[in-house]
């Protein structure tokens, strides 16, 4: 479309996105390649920030008319027969206005090279979309695949060396069978699983509970580039949002909702975690937990969640016998995966009593030796050469664990 010999974007033709903010207020304009998009986008916009209409209710407004710009337009009486719309809701719908930081939000995210994907996007998660609240849509660095094999691995943010040994472990060889590992990236069991997916060379979605500008935890800025370039990033939250503690339990939701079955790997009594595992039940997809030692109170929620029924799980092999269909068929283990067993190191008769009497929780090394009745010079020798085999890991303190995927076997 042109206007005195100049190029302009398209208009939608809605006087509810006829914002009152040009000349004013704009921090970027969208640049004129990416301008047709952005006035596609507005409606989404528009619709999602009316007072009163939730993730439910965009929906259903969606499914009925087909996209946001037709409900829009759509009647007032048309849109007081979907279930959730009153005189007073459609009233708001009708008189509510572009403002000024959707098109700058948009503008940022062009600028930055950030997609949105809508739910009416072919890339949409294809599990996603049939949650009763997805996100109308998502921003998305990398690359997102709709119908891709999905399994969620989330735990506790203040995890144990165990805990984080097999989140890493668990979705290595999930990643190395072709699944694609949803998470969090949060500190602690999150981290684990993204890394250990993107060691195995497969791939990670990493789903946050703030805007893509605001990388949460700023440690793991590196973690989200690497993600970004084998797998993608992806948040329904405005592009600088920041990580409120109330979107968390929301994200959550996408994390269970984008994903076959949802594995716990370690949670205290009221880990947020548990919320994920939760709305996965309720979302009927599978729930799965690791189990733990009944004497650390990382492994309570855990445990509660498979006395409720939740699937024991040791093992990728565990996740994918469980959840049959399109994630199951053709899932076969790949020479990618990092954890492949090798041949165990030969242990002396002292060093295999020693790899014994360790457990994957840390335990000090003078409890180690009253156990033992062992003199202190010998069993720090001895743990010495286990941690030089890999088999015992020291933490500060004189802590000491077994690995807990180490073999080992005895001298004949």
């Amino acid at each position: 479309m042109t206007e005195n010999g100049r190029k302009i974007a398209p208009r939608t033709g809605l006087h509810h996105l006829e914002d009152d903010d040009r000349g004013r207020g704009s921090t970027k304009p969208v640049p004129i390649e990416d301008a047709g998009e952005a006035e596609a986008l507005l409606p989404w916009f528009l619709l999602k920030t009316v007072p009163g209409i939730g993730n439910h209710l965009f929906k259903r407004l969606v499914d009925r008319f087909g996209s946001p710009e037709r409900a829009l337009q759509a009647t007032e009486q048309d849109l007081q027969v979907i279930e959730g719309m009153n005189r007073p809701l459609v009233r708001r719908m009708k008189t509510h206005r572009a403002q000024p930081s959707m098109r700058q939000d948009m503008a940022l995210a062009a600028q930055k090279g950030v997609r949105i994907v809508t739910m009416t996007d072919p890339d949409y998660p294809a599990l996603l979309l049939q949650i009763p609240d997805p996100p109308p849509f998502l921003y998305v660095r990398g690359t997102l695949e709709s119908q891709c094999k999905t399994v969620a691995v989330v735990g506790s943010r203040i995890a144990t060396r165990y805990g984080l040994s097999m989140a890493t472990r668990l979705s290595a060889e999930l990643a190395a069978c072709g699944v694609t590992v949803v998470s969090g990236m949060a500190r602690g069991i999150d981290t684990a699983a993204h890394e250990g997916a993107l060691q195995s060379g497969g791939r990670t979605v990493a789903v946050l509970g703030s805007g893509l500008e605001n990388v949460y935890p700023a440690e793991n800025r590196k973690l989200f580039q690497s993600i970004i370039r084998n797998g993608a990033v992806v948040s329904e939250f405005p592009m600088l949002a920041k990580p409120e503690p109330h979107n968390f339990p929301i994200r959550n939701r996408i994390i269970s909702g984008m994903s076959y079955g949802t594995v716990i790997v370690e949670a205290s009594k009221n880990s947020g975690s548990l919320i994920t595992a939760r709305l996965a039940a309720e979302q009927n997809r599978d729930v799965f937990a690791v189990p733990g030692s009944v004497q650390s109170f990382k492994s309570i929620g855990t445990h509660t969640l498979i006395k409720q029924g939740a699937k024991l799980v040791e093992n990728a092999q565990d996740v994918l016998e469980e959840i049959a269909g399109p994630l199951y068929e053709g899932a076969r283990p790949t020479d990618r995966n990092p954890f492949t067993k090798k041949e165990p190191p030969a242990l002396s008769t002292e060093e295999a009593v020693v790899c014994g009497a360790l457990e994957p929780y840390p335990v000090h090394i003078d409890d180690l030796g009253r156990k033992l009745s062992m003199a202190p010079g010998k069993l720090a020798s001895i743990l010495l050469r286990l941690e030089l085999n890999g088999i015992v890991e020291q933490s500060p303190g004189n802590f000491f664990a077994r690995v807990d995927d180490a073999s080992f076997r005895r001298h004949h």
